[in-house]
């Protein structure tokens, strides 16, 4: 008896409200509204959450529409192992851990990506890198869902740092670290 009882209690709690109450698909129309829309404009004033982007540098690598030259804000050491530590969770699979474009996608028979030490992307601005993880180039499909713009710009940072490591000559080492490399002393 005491089973029927907890049956009956249970199935009458099991009610379709939420699921089936009327609603509109987005951009759909309504009769209900003046303006026969049922999607609402947003609130004069108000701006919803995430749409405040006044940093055009930051947020689209470009500056007066034009890509960016440099960073909008300083690249320090903890940037750099951000852009690291993102780079070879979202790069290095087709960009290779060096930046040859030689990651294991390519190993797997997909299409090579560029060599970031190409001469032509060592002069690229550094908004062009941003602009195409943003956005994509060619087979790459953009970024801007996944990385936040910050890291975007470490990858940026980091790409550069690869690119220069790749290419530096002595002459770019600071002259203590030079006489170590050389066998000067400590």
């Amino acid at each position: 008896m005491g089973f029927l009882l907890v049956l009956a209690l249970a199935g009458s709690a099991c009610r379709q409200d939420m699921h089936d109450q009327p609603r509109y698909k987005p951009l759909a129309g309504s009769a209900f509204f003046e303006d026969g829309r049922a999607s609402r404009p947003l609130v004069e004033g108000t701006i919803p959450r995430g749409y405040v982007k006044t940093d055009g540098h930051l947020y689209t690598g470009k500056v007066n529409g034009r890509l960016a030259e440099t960073f909008p804000f300083p690249i320090t050491r903890p940037v750099l192992e951000r852009g690291r530590e993102r780079y070879d969770i979202f790069c290095a699979p087709c960009h290779g851990r060096d930046g040859y474009g030689e990651g294991i996608i390519v190993q797997r028979g997909f299409r090579r990506p560029p060599s970031f030490h190409t001469e032509r992307l060592r002069q690229a601005p550094v908004g062009h890198f941003f602009d195409v993880i943003t956005n994509g180039f060619g087979t790459m499909y953009g970024y801007a869902s996944r990385i936040r713009p910050e890291d975007r710009w470490a990858i940026v940072a980091y790409v550069r740092a690869l690119q220069l490591s790749q290419n530096a000559t002595l002459s770019d080492v600071p002259p203590a670290e030079r006489r170590r490399l050389i066998g000067g002393g400590e």
